[in-house]
């Protein structure tokens, strides 16, 4: 069964709306406000990724849910971006320091066995 890629534009507007169950001048208003950016295709007819549904689910939940106005769900969208680059980059580090402790521990372990030989 085909899958598309998370950043795959294959998703007509008129599909996104039904799936989100938006009418499609609220997508029209979030990409004019500047919350999403499909891609176009031919410059004219609009396609969006899985990646842009999710975060269509995000900007519809902050407003739908929450109350959040449009200039706030941009605040809370970069917000949430920093978050996930900091955790990325978190991850990361700890990837880095486990790594520099298992070749401590393994440098330590001969050590031991050299001098007890």
């Amino acid at each position: 069964m085909w899958k598309p890629e998370d950043n795959q534009p294959c998703f007509t507007i008129s599909a996104v709306a039904k799936m989100l169950k938006l009418h499609p001048q609220t997508l029209r208003h979030y990409e004019k406000a500047g919350l999403i950016k499909p891609h176009r295709q031919g410059g004219k007819s609009r396609l969006y990724s899985l990646a842009d549904i999710k975060k269509l689910n995000k900007i519809n939940s902050l407003i739908k849910d929450m109350g959040v106005n449009l200039a706030g769900v941009e605040i809370v969208l970069k917000l949430m971006e920093q978050m996930e680059n900091l955790q990325k980059e978190f991850e990361q580090k700890i990837k880095e320091k486990e790594k520099e402790c298992k070749e401590e521990i393994e440098r330590l372990r001969r050590n031991i066995l050299n001098s007890s030989s």
